[in-house]
C-alpha cells in the first residue's frame, strides 16, 4: 500500500513539475516574443521615390543623379540616357534619363504608382547589445521596452530627414497572455 501511494505521489510530482507555467515570462522570453513579432510585422520608415523619365541639369541636379547612379550600379534601378543637351554659352547641360525599378527593388517597394513609389528607406531590428526593459503589469499583461537599431536600405539617400540624431529608436510593446498561444504582442 505504501509503495502504491509513493508511486502515485511520484507520478503527480513528475507530471506537475514537467508542465511549464505559461503565465511566467522573463526578459529573455519577452525579447523572443518581440523578435517573432518584428519578423512578421517589421518596423520601417518610408519615403517617396520618383522614377520614369526624369530631367537633370548638370550643376544643379548632379547630387540627385549620383543617388540614382548608385542605385543603378547596385541593381535596384535601370538607368538609360534618353537625351543629352549642351546649353549654348553655358556650363550647364541637361540630361534626360529613363529610370525603371528592377526586380531586386521589389522587396523594398511598398506601393507603386505610374512614376512614384513608396519605398523602405530604413528598417529597424532588435538591438542585441541593449537589454530588454521588462515590466510586468499583472498576470496577463506586460510592457516591454526595447531598443531597435536602424539599418539603412539602398534607398536611404532619398529620405527627407537623412540626418537623424541617433542610430536607434526605443519602442514599447504591450504583451498579453493568450491561454492557447502564450504571450503575444497587442497593438
Amino acid at each position: 500500500m505504501k509503495t502504491r501511494i509513493f508511486a502515485i505521489l511520484t507520478l503527480f510530482v513528475v507530471a506537475f513539475s514537467g508542465c511549464k507555467d505559461v503565465a511566467k515570462i522573463n526578459a529573455d522570453e519577452a525579447g523572443e516574443v518581440i523578435t517573432e513579432y518584428l519578423t512578421a510585422n517589421p518596423e520601417y520608415k518610408i519615403a517617396r521615390f520618383n522614377f520614369g523619365e526624369m530631367k537633370f541639369n548638370s550643376q544643379k541636379d548632379m547630387l540627385e543623379l549620383e543617388k540614382y547612379k548608385t542605385l543603378a550600379s547596385d541593381g535596384y534601378v535601370s538607368l538609360a540616357l534618353q537625351e543629352s543637351k549642351k546649353k549654348f554659352l553655358s556650363k550647364d547641360s541637361s540630361f534626360v534619363y529613363m529610370i525603371k525599378l528592377t526586380d531586386k527593388a521589389s522587396d523594398l517597394v511598398l506601393k507603386q504608382e505610374e512614376d512614384k513609389a513608396n519605398v523602405k528607406v530604413v528598417t529597424y531590428e532588435l538591438a542585441s547589445e541593449k537589454p530588454v526593459n521588462f515590466n510586468r503589469v499583472n498576470d496577463n499583461n506586460a510592457k516591454v521596452t526595447v531598443s531597435l537599431k536602424k539599418v539603412n536600405t539602398p534607398f536611404a539617400p532619398f529620405q527627407k530627414n537623412a540626418d537623424d540624431n541617433s542610430n536607434f529608436i526605443t519602442k514599447t510593446y504591450r504583451l498579453k497572455l493568450d491561454k492557447e498561444e502564450g504571450w503575444k504582442v497587442v497593438k
